[in-house]
């Protein structure tokens, strides 16, 4: 058990270190974030560095800063990092960009690395996927990962993203306080064809931003540059910062590769694009 932290989250410390080692050995999908790098420090303190493989799938949605991110934290860890090339803009759904795009990205996901774990004399296949994510009402991609078996241990021991952070600090990894980094794709609005150069425009455009704000004082932790098509683009920054960044349009206003943006007044918010789904179930 681990001191310092509450009794329900050293349960649940307790629990997911038992799934753990029941798995024996594991491969974990590994995109970076806070919660796949949680359980890629909780595989290692259960099982050794010597059982757990990290996998970071690089592919046109997948940020450069990302990966180099990932590298250096499975470095730290001491485990075998694999980096396999994925091809989800082959798949017709997932370029298509409807509202189950995620369930054709995470389908190639896990179709990539099965035999890569096959090869390793891995079992099991984790993904990050919490108890949030669970209850969420809109994850196609979760519904891919359990058809091609792969196992979700924070879920299964009823992490919620709130407890993954407190036990990364307590643990002191650097992911604690990451901000979310979906991948790129989720950038485009549904019903826009994705397409390797959509992706880097709107990479292009994200990072020319941050660093515009950064140069004026706006230290922005999270931010986003929505697709919307016809070449407009819509500018998410953190909901406390959205008055700053709009007192200074020159500042986001235009960007490189679109003729028209604008400033979203509710500021970030996970999943916004689902908001313009009309019936986001239909794709569960």
């Amino acid at each position: 058990m681990t001191t310092g932290l509450d009794a329900t989250l050293c349960a649940a410390l307790d629990d997911l270190q038992r799934r753990l080692r029941g798995y024996g050995s594991l491969m974990v999908a590994f995109s970076g974030g806070a919660d796949s790098a949680f359980l890629l420090a909780a595989a290692v303190r259960a099982l050794g560095a010597d059982a757990v493989t990290a996998a970071t799938a690089v592919s046109p949605s997948l940020p450069e800063s990302e990966l180099d991110g990932a590298r250096g934290f499975a470095r730290g860890l001491g485990v075998v990092h694999l980096t396999p090339g994925t091809d989800e803009l082959s798949r017709e759904g997932y370029r298509a960009n409807a509202g189950d795009r995620c369930y054709f990205c995470k389908s190639e996901l896990l179709d990539t690395l099965a035999p890569l774990a096959s090869q390793r004399g891995v079992a099991h296949i984790a993904t990050g996927t919490n108890a949030d994510d669970a209850i969420a009402g809109f994850r196609p991609g979760i519904r891919a990962a359990a058809e091609r078996g792969a196992v979700t241990p924070l879920r299964d021991s009823g992490f919620t993203k709130a407890q993954v952070r407190a036990a990364s600090r307590d643990w002191g990894l650097s992911t604690w306080d990451k901000p979310a980094a979906a991948c790129l794709s989720s950038r485009i609005a549904y019903g826009i064809e994705v397409t390797s150069g959509g992706l880097a425009r709107v990479s292009r455009a994200e990072t020319a931003l941050r660093l515009s704000l950064r140069d004026a004082g706006i230290a922005v932790r999270n931010l986003r540059v929505r697709d919307l098509g016809d070449d407009h683009a819509r500018v998410e920054v953190d909901a406390d910062l959205v008055d700053a960044v709009a007192a200074r349009p020159s500042l986001w206003n235009p960007l490189d590769g679109y003729r028209r943006v604008s400033l979203d007044p509710q500021g970030f918010r996970s999943g916004s694009m689902n908001e313009m789904l009309p019936d986001p179930e239909h794709y569960r």
